[in-house]
């Protein structure tokens, strides 16, 4: 057995790269059918308006066409579903008799999740308010099939499940009081479904904006507007992002192997990531938040623009830290969420640095907003943006520590791959010897002098 300590092989990602990058073939096709439909429509002779299809249900199938491609790859190259971590058994199935009861206990409190989900929806207020509005119309059409497709599927899949008395169980056991239930599981059942819940509606809430500017963008103006390309390739990846991040929080499914093993348990970890999504964000980051970062702040194009060279080699760093962003949730392919445990990702980016994410994210926005450039309030107002985007930045490495103490908990495999980015990580292992050093110069600073 090698030596997690010594071994100089990084440990085997639990989802294989060909996963994302299948789905991502799947986006771009769907993406390049929806900006030639005029020609495609009039060339078959097709009904109706002859328009580029950019509207928000054309991005909801881009769910579709991204997720279905990894689904087959998953389930019939990688053979996902024969993972020892899915809990299924596939050599027998026990008699429908013996798991009905806990089949419709468990039905108990899926549909009972449900239902409190719903309520705080309807008393969310910002729920109904822009682009949430798209997210509440589909939860709603899909509320009812959701319902009458999770009755074959928990009588189904308990058969198969080795020990079907899982969380949601647990949580259907507590309402019945019939049978003994386990607090820690309720706990953990909730965990799970307040972040499907919570970011889940988010994602869903973003798909339309940026498919739009994506499917209408139009070449030729791109070509004569200084860093308006780079632009557009940026709004292209950041879809690429929310398309197959919506699709990982969607099919959280046991037999895709892509199920929530555990949410985060730490209080602040929650605290972190909830202060970088709505409503949160609102007061704490956007503009006129306490941490707000771009006042009198114009940005990258406007200080370039009379550089084209400049411009563009600006334009093409940004570009690329972006990739990354997006690379990173590429990489998840089917297991892509917030707060939560669904395996180990060592292959992409993540080859370089335990959170290629939120490393790029960051970059490109001190890259982006320049935020120490201002045309108005001189240097305070630029000191004041720099703190708020430092602080911004600490929320962040705040946010990587904590999800570190969670996978560190949960995985064996996680801590092997831990210590070998803290040796062999491109970026990491140079950033942790410098923090080292750094430690150590002011420990000795504070010896006292003989």
């Amino acid at each position: 057995m090698r030596d997690a300590a010594t071994s100089s092989d990084c440990p085997r990602s639990d989802v294989s790269a060909a996963v994302g990058l299948v789905g991502l073939a799947g986006l771009l096709g769907w993406i390049a059918f929806c900006r030639a439909f005029p020609d495609i429509s009039a060339a078959l002779d097709l009904p109706g308006p002859r328009a580029r299809l950019d509207g928000p249900y054309a991005a909801l199938l881009g769910l579709v066409a991204s997720g279905l491609p990894m689904v087959v790859w998953s389930v019939f190259v990688d053979r996902v579903h024969r993972n020892p971590s899915t809990g299924l058994s596939w050599s027998g199935t026990q008699d429908p008799g013996a798991t009905r009861s806990v089949s419709f206990t468990k039905l108990t409190g899926l549909w009972a999740t449900w239902a409190v989900l719903a309520a705080l929806y309807a008393i969310g207020r910002w729920y109904w308010d822009g682009q949430y509005l798209f997210a509440m119309k589909v939860l709603g059409f899909a509320a009812v099939p959701a319902l009458v497709l999770s009755i074959p599927y928990i009588l189904w899949l308990d058969r198969r499940m080795e020990n079907p008395r899982d969380a949601t169980w647990h949580f259907g056991a507590f309402l019945l009081n019939r049978e003994a239930w386990d607090k820690d599981r309720v706990i953990a059942h909730w965990r799970a479904w307040i972040i499907k819940g919570f970011f889940g509606a988010f994602m869903i809430s973003i798909l339309p904006g940026g498919f739009a500017e994506v499917v209408n963008a139009n070449p030729g103006e791109l070509a004569s507007q200084p860093g308006a390309l780079a632009v557009a390739m940026i709004s292209l990846l950041f879809v690429i992002d929310v398309q197959i991040g919506t699709v990982g929080y969607v099919m959280t499914l046991r037999p895709l192997d892509s199920h929530i093993r555990s949410g985060n348990p730490f209080l602040a970890g929650w605290v972190a990531a909830l202060l970088c999504y709505p409503p949160f964000v609102y007061g704490v980051m956007n503009a006129g938040g306490l941490l707000a970062y771009e006042a009198n702040a114009p940005g990258w194009r406007h200080w370039m623009a009379d550089s084209p060279l400049l411009l563009s080699v600006w334009g093409g760093w940004l570009v690329m830290l972006t990739g990354v962003y997006a690379w990173a949730t590429v990489a998840f392919g089917l297991r892509f969420s917030n707060l939560t445990y669904r395996g180990v990702i060592t292959h992409g980016p993540y080859r370089f640095t335990r959170h290629p994410a939120y490393l790029s994210k960051n970059l490109f926005w001190w890259s982006a907003s320049l935020p120490f450039l201002v045309t108005d309030g001189g240097p305070m107002e630029a000191i004041r943006n720099v703190v708020g985007l430092s602080l911004v930045s600490a929320i962040y490495y705040w946010r990587a520590r904590t999800e570190e103490a969670h996978l560190l908990g949960e995985d064996a495999k996680y801590r092997e791959y831990h210590a070998w980015m803290a040796r062999q990580g491109t970026i990491t292992a140079p950033l942790g010897a410098l923090t080292r050093a750094l430690g150590r110069g002011r420990s000795e600073s504070l010896q006292p002098a003989e």
